[in-house]
């Protein structure tokens, strides 16, 4: 029955006109040529794309030129003079005068240790010092008696010889008369008498003389007083050293700011039983600058004294100006604490970068420097 109900749907087309089936086919042959003509591309892309092209030549170009004359590297960063304090005494904080990240001057009162023990031994360290003074005002003292009592005793043993070469003289002329006499006019004990005398008178004669040696050692005498003197002067010497040790001790109770800059890393507080060589905190100098790791490629025109703009990440806003300080003479790895063997193994070639010093000329506020470590991107102009 289906096919017997659709044979009369074909019959009927069958039975259309021929003019509406051409019309028809004339439709699809159309259709056709309008979906050729929108496959072809026109050539309105072609232009845009050429248009494109010269744009993107021009602006690489104009890069070109503007950059031609300019090194730049990411690998750069804030650095400064970075001090660890620490006390050279030991002992108890008892009076701690910063607080974190505090500006300091040069010369400001930090960090107080306890300065008893010190005071004590300054105090005898002094009394050391007075003593060995007094004894050098003996010494010098006696040095000045010496000069004349010396002299005055040469005198005196030169007229003690001159009485006992009188006394012998007379007791020589006693003993000739006794000896020269008529023997009844005398006695045995006269004469004995006599000659005792005159050994006595010899015998002062030698003491006399031999005290007038001694006595005529002015100089030797002198001298050995003068000695004295310097003996207590060298100790007046080590005494005062002794002195200004202690007070030097003392002083190292006080730890002061060697420079201007700010506390950082602080690790003490008060009461804290700190020794000598113990890291107290870090003092971070105001005086900034920047070092730059460029390629060894890089630096064929590059020379202290170029004009650099520096842009700093942390701050984006902030532009310094400053200028090429100096190139070091040695890439970072020739410095490590490591640094490669190239002798060995396989050699693979690693472009090195060697550290630049940039100084900041203009743009950093003193009172609130950037600080260590910070990244950033100097671009260096080159002449």
């Amino acid at each position: 029955m289906a096919e017997q109900e659709q044979k009369p749907d074909n019959q009927e087309e069958d039975k259309k006109p021929e003019g509406q089936q051409g019309d028809k086919k004339a439709d699809n042959q159309e259709g056709d040529k309008k979906k050729d003509e929108r496959k072809r591309p026109g050539k309105k892309p072609l232009i845009i794309l050429g248009i494109v092209v010269i744009v993107m030549i021009i602006v690489a170009l104009v890069w070109w030129l503007m950059t031609r004359n300019q090194e730049t590297t990411d690998d750069a960063f804030t650095d400064g003079d970075a001090v660890t304090i620490a006390p050279k005494v030991s002992g108890y904080v008892t009076d701690l005068r910063v607080n974190d990240n505090q500006r300091v001057k040069k010369g400001d009162l930090l960090v107080v240790i306890d300065p008893r023990d010190a005071t004590a031994q300054r105090d005898q360290a002094k009394a050391q010092l007075g003593l060995a003074e007094a004894q050098l005002h003996q010494a010098q003292a006696q040095l000045a008696l010496s000069k004349v009592q010396y002299p005055a005793q040469r005198d005196e043993a030169r007229a003690q010889v001159l009485k006992a070469q009188a006394d012998q003289a007379n007791a020589e002329a006693a003993y000739r008369r006794q000896r020269g006499v008529d023997p009844r006019a005398t006695t045995q004990q006269n004469i004995d008498s006599a000659n005792a005398q005159l050994r006595s008178a010899q015998a002062q004669m030698a003491s006399a003389k031999a005290q007038l040696e001694v006595a005529e050692q002015v100089e030797l005498q002198i001298r050995q007083q003068e000695t004295n003197v310097e003996a207590r002067e060298r100790q007046v010497d080590q005494a005062r050293a002794q002195l200004e040790t202690a007070e030097l001790n003392l002083s190292w109770t006080e730890v002061r700011a060697p420079f201007d800059g700010f506390v950082t890393k602080r690790n003490v507080q008060n009461g804290t039983l700190v020794q000598a060589g113990t890291a107290l905190f870090s003092l971070v100098s105001p005086n900034i600058w920047v070092v730059a790791n460029f390629k060894e490629s890089q630096l064929e025109r590059l020379r202290p004294g170029n004009k650099v703009s520096i842009k700093v990440d942390a701050f984006g806003d902030m532009e310094l100006e400053g200028h090429v300080d100096s190139i070091q003479q040695g890439s970072g790895s020739k410095f490590a604490a490591f640094p490669s063997e190239n002798a060995t193994g396989n050699f693979v070639k690693i472009v090195q970068r060697v550290p630049v010093k940039i100084v900041i000329d203009k743009g950093l506020d003193d009172n609130h420097p950037l600080p260590l470590g910070l990244s950033v991107e100097p671009k260096v102009t080159l002449e």
